[in-house]
């Protein structure tokens, strides 16, 4: 007994030595087996997304080199009708080229078949039962990013208007509850209107600007406090909305506000509009390269959301990972205790065992050695 629970290391080896200990430590052991076959399986889910990362990173960068092409094309001046063509052609194919890079990069970044980038699904099991499983549904990315082909760039004459609301002549008026100060002997009703200036409200059909005797909230005998029953609106803010036509003459700008066009550099009145037209701009790619530059920013922008996220699935799976191999650990120290020898003691035991054989061997030698001598007197 002794030699075998020396060569296995273990003190039960079968039911026979200890059923409890025997099933317990088996039960434990094979439950660590099957979690040691998940840890491969969580292996190979990090690199999944390794691999979508490292293709998102790649995108990224290539992005990044479309950004650069967009912007060299639209800083081209297109009053250079020598080169503008010619740079544009060129900054197109190279652009394009790109594009079709990125596909290219997509497809490629899948790992044992799964593809995070072309909206594949990875799934990962936590538990030998099978119930806890970690599934990650991939992006289409390509299809998210949507990004146009430089050949819709087209050569456009557009009109030039505004990119913000233009305003003319500022609104004035003032609110509800404001402070009023009545005088009593002209009862004139003063208040101080949205721009800062003192304005007359006696009468609210023709509110004028208060020209008076200076107002002294304190003089109780001269002044009554009071305030505004209701909004009053002074002078009406005239304004010309976004996206509205821009005209010039004389080389000035001009904007139109009913039947009148206005200075946008001064805001006056303009007397005689004889000649004035609509602002166009010199015949360029400049507002579809604008367009795709908008999409590039856009793109980068989701690019980075979805490498976060991939970088938080795999914190997560990295995170089990680890967990699994200390259980796995915990399961065969547990296993272990139950059913490993004690070498030493058994070692101890071993040698005494052994001294106890040498004992009765030498015992046996010594009573055979007597009876021989007592024979050798016949």
């Amino acid at each position: 007994t002794t030699q075998e629970r020396l060569s296995t290391g273990k003190k039960v080896n079968s039911a026979i030595d200890n059923a409890s200990s025997y099933y317990q430590a088996r039960s434990l052991t094979n439950r660590a087996s099957d979690l040691d076959g998940l840890l491969d399986s969580m292996g190979q889910g990090i690199q999944t997304i390794q691999a979508a990362n490292e293709g998102i990173e790649a995108v990224t960068a290539f992005v990044e080199q479309l950004k650069s092409i967009a912007t060299s094309a639209f800083s081209l001046d297109p009053n250079n009708t020598e080169t503008y063509q010619t740079s544009i052609d060129s900054y197109k194919a190279q652009y394009d080229k790109i594009i079709e890079e990125i596909k290219n990069l997509v497809e490629d970044s899948s790992y044992q078949g799964v593809n995070l980038l072309t909206g594949g699904e990875l799934t990962v099991t936590f538990n030998e039962t099978r119930s806890n499983r970690f599934t990650i549904k991939g992006d289409d990315i390509v299809e998210k990013m949507n990004l146009s082909s430089a050949e819709s760039w087209a050569k456009s004459e557009a009109n030039v208007t505004l990119s913000e609301d233009f305003i003319i002549t500022p609104g004035v008026t003032i609110a509800k509850d404001s402070d009023t100060y009545t005088h009593t002997t002209s009862s004139d009703v003063v208040v101080v209107g949205s721009d800062g200036k003192s304005y007359n409200i006696k009468d609210t059909d023709n509110v004028v600007e208060y020209t008076g005797d200076a107002v002294d909230p304190d003089d109780d005998t001269t002044w009554t406090a009071g305030t505004v029953a209701d909004d009053i609106v002074v002078v009406d803010e005239v304004k010309v909305a976004k996206g509205s036509q821009v005209y010039t003459l004389d080389g000035k700008d001009y904007v139109q506000s009913g039947a009148d066009y206005y200075d946008m550099a001064t805001k006056t009145k303009l007397a005689d509009s004889t000649g004035i037209e609509a602002k166009t701009q010199t015949p360029s790619y400049a507002a579809d390269i604008d367009a795709s530059l908008d999409e590039l920013s856009i793109a980068v922008d989701y690019l980075r959301s979805y490498a976060t996220e991939l970088g938080n699935n795999y914190s997560i799976i990295e995170t089990r990972q680890d967990f699994t191999d200390a259980l796995i650990d915990v399961l065969e120290t547990g296993s272990d205790n139950l059913v490993l020898a004690d070498m030493n003691e058994e070692s101890a035991n071993y040698l005494a065992l052994q001294t106890r054989q040498q004992l009765a061997v030498n015992s046996l030698s010594l009573a055979s050695q007597s009876a021989q001598s007592v024979l050798s007197l016949f």
